[in-house]
């Protein structure tokens, strides 16, 4: 990828290409996305073992879109979707979603996310709880699904 096409990439993208670039001995390349769903969905990014992005989002639909350009913009050997087993309509929405508009192959783990909501004075202020709940089930490991995209499953 040629310096100037980096910045017009996302900028999760852009934090994921530089610690690529940069390759500090890391864990292997792995990227894993932790969705913890509910009406405020929390969402974590780690790539090569490191957080490049925590956020939340109120939209599945754009969340989807979110992490498909996340998926799509980064090479990893593994790419693993971990989703928090809370909500499980929603988080099978998310599945589903995702293997409908992502045309490559990914991992997906449903993840027991108890004892993942800690207690945070004012409940969620701007979606802290969500997003450090996503963290938490990124780092959990539940049963795994490999996913290949419907272009080759039919």
């Amino acid at each position: 990828m040629l310096h100037e096409d980096i910045f017009e990439q996302h900028p999760t993208v852009m934090r994921g290409l530089m610690i690529q670039k940069l390759d500090l001995g890391f864990d292997p390349e792995e990227l894993v996305i932790g969705v913890d769903p509910g009406q405020m969905t929390g969402l974590s990014v780690f790539y090569y073992g490191r957080e490049i992005e925590s956020s939340f989002h109120s939209s599945v639909n754009k969340l989807i879109m979110h992490i498909i350009q996340i998926l799509g913009g980064l090479r990893a050997k593994r790419k693993i979707v971990k989703i928090g087993n809370g909500n499980m309509i929603i988080a099978k929405e998310i599945a589903n979603m995702l293997n409908l508009k992502f045309c490559s192959s990914f991992e997906l783990e449903f993840v027991d996310e108890r004892k993942t909501s800690l207690k945070i004075k004012n409940f969620n202020q701007r979606g802290k709880r969500d997003m450090l709940s996503a963290k938490y089930i990124s780092q959990r490991d539940g049963y795994r699904y490999s996913i290949l995209p419907l272009s080759i499953t039919g």
